[in-house]
């Protein structure tokens, strides 16, 4: 059963003067500071309670605890300087452009403070002149000597609560109306009001054991630190609190999918290995094996299999699904694969139709339901599952809509999974009553991703590609040596071999990025190879029009194949031994990595060419970490580290909300840690219904209520 719904919080009313300053659900305009206008402003940041502010963390720290001399700034260099205001005017510029400029004295030279088209601060500073004002900002050291251009700054104070000097100062991400300075005096003012109303959620125990220091002082000294090591300590009491909170839920519905007597208790066939080699027309890799093994131990227990299947490009993960299929057939379950594209399901349908087609065993009956059949053909498919006539159906979308009905669902298995959403997968499950689940990708997943996204799910990784395999040879070439490159590959086609070339990606437009494959197969057809059979695929083409031009290309018909990202995943043609991508720096590290795995399939040395410029830094770190490892986990972790999580493989779907202070490459072992402290509190509370638990459960509700995240049995 679900956890019991939270209590909604009543939207906050005024608070009145003799009840002052309210909670910490408080509207933020309420305030010392803020108002109206300004509340409006702060809710473009997401910002609307008192809490709200309270736990609107930097996005980093500067150490301004040191004054710099003026006779010692450096051109380029942030500094903090300390001095006295000796000379203001306005001045006009040949243009519109009014420059303010304030001198500002330290006694070892002068540095000029400049701001843009803001006349009104030379009324502001020379009611200062004659008084120590402190400002912070980036160096210009030119013809007049050194400059800070709209610097930070504030009255030179001597209190230890000097908010943007003499101190580590948080920055914070703004939004147009609203400064930092601002910022920090109205968080200051929330802190001294309500941050004593700030529940700890963590038991004592816990927090003694871990060294954690207390949410006050953690909120406190993550905005305004004493000094670098209670920045330190308080950054990592809200790491552990945000990792904590996600592991609970992840514990939750993992030990949701365990609990006894949900799942089937599948009998595994002895043969099962046996009937594996009857029809596969090559050898398991030890790495199968051990998966096959690994999911056959799930399948066998009375609980509800939660498996993620990991497997590079190549590596045989369709096999090991086959295994699974096997299983659940020979127990009278129904198994349902769900792929994300109408040619990925194809390939696995012919692909698994022929396996089975080659068994002793009976009744064991193959369908494909895709958006792509005519009504009669969907209703006849749809039909046999209902009836249980059809043992295993391979499908896309289509799968999941509610005139879909299964006989016995025993087995879902997830393809690509990373191109669902958390509702999709769902969907397919709730077609059984406790079906088996297994996902797959061939996207291999950092290690970090899998303890946050897929942190309720074993994991298995195929390691091993097929004997025979040689890892594909990639190069990255300038668009200059474009026709050399097409030079090269004429001779490899030959001898006998074909080849892909990969357009561009074009926006999100697939019209554009067909319009694009059918220029780029025009120009090779008629410029480079008018003696080649050229061939073209793209998404905008009917499916019998995109079948007819894979088999063509299967049986050897097309030389060179021009195609958009229509052939990710799920085409095989071993003699296919050419990868030419165009523009290569407008793709993903984890795209180029799955086109490449197009090529490779077979027991010939297989060549990735990679054509871009290279214009900026990030699109040569990407062209450079391709040509030199063709390791899915390497690519996958500078993937992440390049792209951050929340885009990374469709996380934002996955459960793994924005995060606000914790960061996963950073914070590895506080996530290890809480990953332990989260399951073992579990294990021993599972609904934590005990008092001490009573607040960690309301965090836990509210963050993640309606995320499908908690669920209990």
């Amino acid at each position: 059963m679900a956890l019991a719904k939270a209590p909604d919080v009543q939207p906050a009313k005024k608070p009145r003067s003799t009840d002052l300053p309210g909670t910490l659900d408080t509207s933020v305009q309420y305030v010392k500071g803020v108002g109206p206008r300004l509340a409006g402003v702060l809710s473009k940041l997401g910002i609307y309670t008192v809490r709200d502010l309270l736990f609107y963390f930097p996005r980093r720290h500067e150490d301004r605890t040191r004054f710099a001399r003026v006779s010692q700034l450096r051109h380029g260099e942030a500094a903090t300087v300390a001095g006295t205001i000796v000379a203001v005017d306005n001045v006009r510029t040949r243009g519109p452009l009014v420059l303010t400029k304030v001198v500002v004295d330290d006694g070892s030279g002068i540095v000029v403070l400049t701001w843009f088209n803001q006349k009104f601060r030379r009324e502001q500073f020379q009611k200062l002149r004659g008084q120590r004002i402190v400002a912070y900002g980036t160096v210009q050291c030119g013809r007049w000597g050194a400059e800070i251009a709209n610097p930070e700054w504030e009255v030179y104070s001597d209190e230890s609560d000097t908010l943007s000097s003499g101190r580590v100062v948080p920055i914070y991400p703004l939004t147009e109306g609203v400064y930092q300075t601002q910022l920090r005096r109205i968080i200051r003012n929330a802190i001294d009001n309500y941050v004593s109303m700030v529940e700890e959620t963590l038991p004592d125990d816990l927090r003694g054991r871990l060294g954690l220091v207390g949410i006050q002082d953690a909120i406190s000294n993550i905005h305004f630190p004493k000094d670098e090591a209670a920045l330190e300590a308080a950054r990592k009491r809200l790491v552990f609190d945000e990792l904590f909170l996600l592991q609970l839920a992840l514990a939750m519905r993992k030990r949701g999918s365990e609990a006894p007597g949900r799942g089937i208790e599948f009998k595994i066939p002895e043969d099962l290995l046996d009937q594996l080699r009857q029809i596969l027309p090559f050898e398991l890799t030890n790495a199968q094996k051990r998966v096959i093994q690994e999911i056959a131990s799930d399948m066998a227990r009375p609980v509800c299999m939660n498996r993620l299947l990991q497997g590079d490009v190549g590596s045989g993960k369709t096999v090991v699904a086959l295994a699974a299929m096997l299983i659940a057939a020979r127990n009278g379950y129904q198994s349902a694969l769900m792929a994300p594209t109408e040619i990925l399901a194809e390939q696995h349908y012919l692909g698994i139709s022929e396996y089975i087609g080659r068994l002793d065993v009976i009744g064991i009956h193959v369908d494909l339901l895709t958006g792509s059949l005519s009504a009669k053909q969907r209703q006849a498919v749809r039909d046999r599952i209902a009836l249980g006539e059809t043992q295993i159906v391979i499908g896309t979308h289509a799968l999941i809509q509610e005139n879909v009905q299964f006989h016995k669902l025993g087995l879902v298995i997830i393809d690509e999974q990373h191109r669902f959403g958390v509702l999709q997968r769902a969907a397919l499950l709730e077609k059984g009553l406790t079906p088996d689940m297994l996902v797959m990708t061939a996207t291999p997943i950092p290690r970090t991703l899998t303890l946050t996204v897929y942190g309720d799910l074993d994991v298995s990784i195929i390691d091993e590609l097929p004997p025979g395999r040689k890892p594909v040879k990639t190069h990255w070439k300038q668009k200059s040596n474009r026709r050399k490159v097409y030079e090269a590959l004429r001779k490899i086609i030959d001898q006998g071999r074909q080849a892909y070339v990969v357009c561009p990606l074009i926006e999100e437009s697939e019209k554009l990025q067909a319009q694009a494959a059918s220029d780029l197969a025009e120009f090779l057809a008629n410029e480079m190879f008018p003696d080649l059979r050229v061939g073209l695929l793209h998404g905008q083409m009917k499916t019998e029009e995109k079948d007819a031009v894979m088999s063509a290309f299967r049986r050897g018909e097309i030389d060179i194949l021009v195609s958009t990202t229509v052939i990710e995943v799920g085409v095989d043609v071993p003699n296919a031994t050419v990868m030419v991508i165009e523009d290569a720096d407008r793709f993903g590290l984890a795209q180029l990595h799955q086109l490449r795995g197009r090529v490779g399939r077979g027991s010939e040395q297989s060549f990735c060419v990679l054509i871009c410029e290279g214009t900026s830094e990030e699109s040569i770190r990407r062209m450079q970490i391709m040509a030199s490892t063709t390791d899915g986990f390497v690519i996958a972790e500078e993937d992440l580290k390049l792209r951050g999580p929340g885009e990374f493989y469709g996380t934002k779907q996955s459960g793994m909300i924005g995060m606000k202070i914790a960061d996963i490459f950073r914070d590895v072992p506080v996530l290890e840690l809480a990953r332990k402290e989260a399951f073992e509190l579990i294990e021993k509370d599972p609904q934590l219904s005990q008092p001490e638990h009573r607040l960690l459960r309301e965090d836990l509700l509210k963050k993640y209520e309606g995320l499908q995240l908690v669920t209990v049995s």
